[in-house]
């Protein structure tokens, strides 16, 4: 589900990867759909990478967007423009046993707007259907 879908830092929202080209990735934005070549020299995420830190350990990010997307019914999570106790009220609703210590309110916000950016062009299906391969794998 997240495969190719990248966080670049200092540019806003989510991107896709369309291509690689000599020194530089070609991404699409969700947002507005231009693309633009992503350089080595920018710090480049994946979203399938990034993990939210628990009591217990790290949990995938995808999980964290597949608790929201069940707490939602696959609609829209808390806008990430919300004050930072009402964000911590809903991470804390959606992954309970969240590393306060380390899981800071701009990490939230991510979360929050990426999950509603990825809702909005409807590529939070793709988890239903991994999941749904994975348990056939089973």
């Amino acid at each position: 589900m997240l495969k190719g879908i990248l966080a670049i830092s200092g540019h806003s929202g989510l991107f896709k990867m369309v291509s690689n080209a000599k020194n530089a990735l070609i991404v699409e934005s969700l947002v507005d759909k231009k693309r633009m070549p992503a350089y080595a020299t920018s710090k480049i995420s994946a979203l399938e990478d990034i993990a939210i830190f628990t009591d217990e350990g790290d949990v995938p990010l995808a999980d964290v967007f597949k608790n929201i997307k069940e707490k939602e019914n696959g609609g829209k999570a808390i806008s990430h423009k919300a004050s930072g106790n009402e964000l911590k009220g809903y991470m804390a609703e959606v992954l309970p046993n969240y590393d306060e210590d380390r899981v800071y309110v701009s990490d939230m916000k991510k979360v929050f707007q990426w999950y509603n950016l990825l809702q909005e062009n409807n590529l939070l299906e793709e988890l239903d259907k991994e999941e749904e391969a994975e348990n056939t794998e089973e």
